[in-house]
């Protein structure tokens, strides 16, 4: 009786452990070892596969093979036991609820992951007295909602809370030449908060910002900055649990669009959001119809799209 069967990586050890006493001195080309016992001759191939031949060969088979069986169990259940353990620690750190009754002040931006167009970055404060008005609006994390509904509730929004933007232009972006975006993301996030807390004195309880960064490398990136917020409480998915949070994402948001608008009425051509591939086929169709020069004021040169670009034309 002949049977093969496929061994997995992890349970390779453990067959040569299992046979080193019986393993012959030399065994056949192109295999690990070869063992042979009460008429039942074992041999493991370089390729992972698993000879048994003789007598005995049904039973050494059955014996690896519920071995493999069960390691794979075992695997699937740890990795499941991962996923779950993940997705209640998500779970938990969105019904955390510390900012949700607080006034807080808060920042996010949108722009950073968009080859074309500026970086918008908000901060806005919200009081306890307004999070109730607010939220009837259906205020959320901009990403979580249609480019529609912002045109629809950021003009309100804009009446109702105190704020600050500020748009760093594509050829801004490009003078600067700054190209770790966490740096420029924690740059304009110090910015417009010094910017909204000289506005007036705000009673808060929290500064909120979304963490996106080591906090250790977010002051190391503002370090050469004038006048620094320090004061910050950085937390994952801000923008689900604190108000002011989802407010600047949503004004980011608006004031984006707003320029996507313009950018694209100026070159008479829809400009596309993102960096996919949509992007690199407008790109090249732009920069046949305006040039190179006109492409870094409409666009983050550093992104992989420009190589991308220049390589299709």
């Amino acid at each position: 009786m002949t049977i093969v069967f496929k061994l997995s990586d992890n349970l390779k050890r453990e067959v040569i452990e299992h046979y080193k006493d019986t393993a012959k001195p030399s065994h056949p080309p192109y295999s690990v070892f070869q063992s042979e016992d009460c008429g039942t001759v074992v041999t493991l191939y370089e390729s992972g596969k698993i000879m048994f031949q003789g007598v005995g060969a049904d039973i050494d088979y059955a014996l690896w093979r519920d071995r493999e069986a069960f390691l794979n169990r075992r695997n699937i259940d740890s990795e499941l036991a991962k996923k779950d353990a993940k997705d209640q620690k998500k779970k938990d750190e969105l019904n955390d609820l510390t900012y949700k009754y607080a006034s807080t002040v808060g920042s996010d931006e949108v722009g950073t992951g968009d080859y074309f167009g500026p970086i918008v970055v908000t901060a806005s404060f919200v009081s306890v007295d307004n999070i109730s008005k607010i939220e009837s609006l259906g205020v959320r994390d901009s990403k979580k909602i249609t480019d529609e509904k912002i045109l629809s509730i950021a003009p309100k929004l804009i009446k109702m809370v105190p704020y600050v933007s500020y748009t760093l232009s594509p050829s801004d972006y490009n003078r600067v030449g700054i190209t770790n975006m966490n740096k420029v993301k924690a740059i304009l996030h110090n910015k417009v908060l010094n910017l909204l807390l000289k506005k007036e004195s705000f009673e808060y309880d929290y500064i909120v910002v979304d963490q996106f960064s080591l906090v250790s490398k977010y002051f190391e990136h503002i370090k050469e900055a004038p006048e620094k917020v320090t004061n910050i409480d950085f937390t994952t998915h801000a923008e689900d649990k604190c108000l002011s949070v989802a407010v600047s994402s949503i004004i980011s948001r608006y004031i984006f669009l707003g320029e996507m608008k313009k950018m694209s009425e100026k070159y008479g051509m829809t400009v596309p959001k993102g960096a996919g591939a949509q992007v690199d086929i407008f790109g090249k169709e732009f920069v046949q119809k305006f040039g190179e020069e006109e492409l870094s004021k409409a666009a983050k040169l550093n992104f992989k799209n420009t190589d991308k670009i220049k390589r299709s034309l």
